[in-house]
């Protein structure tokens, strides 16, 4: 292939590979440098995962966080295609889509972020929801309606988990079921966020404690039933009936990553160059969830969408320069701080000399969200939704 019809591949479109496929659109290409830029995801939108869990309360509506690629890629140059990574062959630079054509490539952006493992505890495949994906919200919105319309007087919610997904999680629940519903958030260490700043900490646990929610702390899930789950505590086994179990634990590379000949950590990521090169392969870019990467200071970045939102400038930035012979950037991480929603109205922010927590937080977390999302046109659309919509609802009230 000739430099003008280099092609770059993108696989996955998450935050890195959506984000890194914008970036590229966007750079200063000549044209006889002008790449053609591939995307392929699986599912046909892009999920802006931090706020997965307003799904679930109602606030929002789903065109709000998973918009189309389609609509997204429109104007960009772009294709996107719709596809699932069944192979790829590095020496030979090649994709293999499954029921689909190989594609060729002169540079690969792997970004296929992780996947939740249910397999590691008896019964959890059958019995326990993940919840990562906007199919998974789908199918607990089902479960929770048949729940509701059942017979049962309460409804008892089980949640493996106490980091960000499985706190947030209990507080949004929470203040959905009401009364209805009895809370139980499960965690094998000694106590909930242990990666959190202490004031997300302590506000976490103001929540939960507001909302019921019973705390296991330092308790392992020995296995999962239809309608119980076991825990053990202190080398003693009870089994608790429950109607619902969510499953937060855990992220494991995809296969097809995990079969590649490349040199990877113990959990199976890839290892890369501080550029998000793949060792040996300065044709591969690696970033988010299966990247195992040491920034410009050597130090381990976390595998978190903040860090994949920052990673996808670097590696539109780095692809440009291999490509137009220029100096290759080493990643640098900011940390920008965190945030978290703890129920409908209340949230919790750490970050840029902030400490933020209640109404305050739930605000500036929605803007905050509402500055990253992916294009201006689709910014402008939600913005404008979420400043219209409370007016209308008390119109009709």
């Amino acid at each position: 292939m000739t430099e003008k019809s280099t092609r770059i591949v993108i696989l996955g479109g998450g935050f890195g590979g959506l984000y890194t496929a914008l970036r590229l659109s966007q750079l200063p290409w000549e044209s006889e440098h002008k790449p053609e830029i591939v995307l392929v995801d699986q599912s046909d939108r892009f999920l802006f995962t931090p706020l997965l869990y307003e799904l679930l309360t109602g606030e929002l509506q789903t065109w709000e966080i998973a918009p189309a690629f389609i609509e997204l890629l429109e104007n960009t140059g772009v294709r996107f295609c719709q596809a699932f990574v069944s192979g790829i062959d590095i020496d030979q630079q090649r994709v293999h889509l499954q029921n689909g054509p190989e594609i060729f490539y002169d540079r690969l952006v792997l970004t296929l972020g992780g996947e939740t493992p249910l397999d590691l505890v008896p019964g959890a495949t059958s019995y326990a929801y993940p919840f990562r994906t906007i199919t998974d919200a789908y199918r607990l919105e089902e479960r929770l309606r048949v729940l509701a319309e059942s017979d049962t007087d309460k409804i008892r919610v089980a949640i493996v988990g106490a980091g960000y997904s499985g706190v947030e999680l209990a507080c949004k629940l929470a203040d959905r079921l009401g009364d209805r519903g009895r809370f139980r958030l499960i965690e094998i260490s000694d106590q909930i966020l242990r990666t959190s700043p202490d004031f997300n900490r302590e506000a976490a646990k103001k929540a939960l404690d507001a909302r019921g929610v019973f705390i296991d702390l330092e308790t392992k899930v020995e296995s999962i039933h239809q309608d119980a789950i076991a825990l053990e505590y202190k080398n003693q086994v009870d089994t608790i009936p429950v109607d619902l179990v969510i499953w937060t634990v855990g992220t494991r590379v995809a296969p097809v990553v995990r079969s590649l000949p490349c040199k990877q950590n113990q959990r199976g990521q890839i290892t890369t160059t501080s550029t998000l090169q793949v060792l040996d392969h300065p044709e591969i870019f690696a970033l988010g969830d299966l990247a195992d990467c040491l920034d410009a200071e050597g130090q381990q970045v976390p595998a978190t969408a903040q860090v994949a939102f920052q990673q996808a400038d670097y590696a539109a930035w780095n692809i440009w320069a291999s490509i137009t012979h220029r100096p290759l950037l080493p990643f640098r991480y900011q940390p920008l701080g965190e945030m978290m929603a703890l129920g409908k109205d209340n949230a919790t922010l750490t970050g840029l000399g902030m400490k933020l927590d209640g109404s305050l937080a739930y605000v500036a977390r929605r803007l905050a969200y509402l500055y990253r999302m992916p294009t201006l046109d689709h910014q402008l659309k939600v913005g404008f939704n979420w400043l219209v919509r409370p007016i209308i609802e008390t119109i009709i009230q």
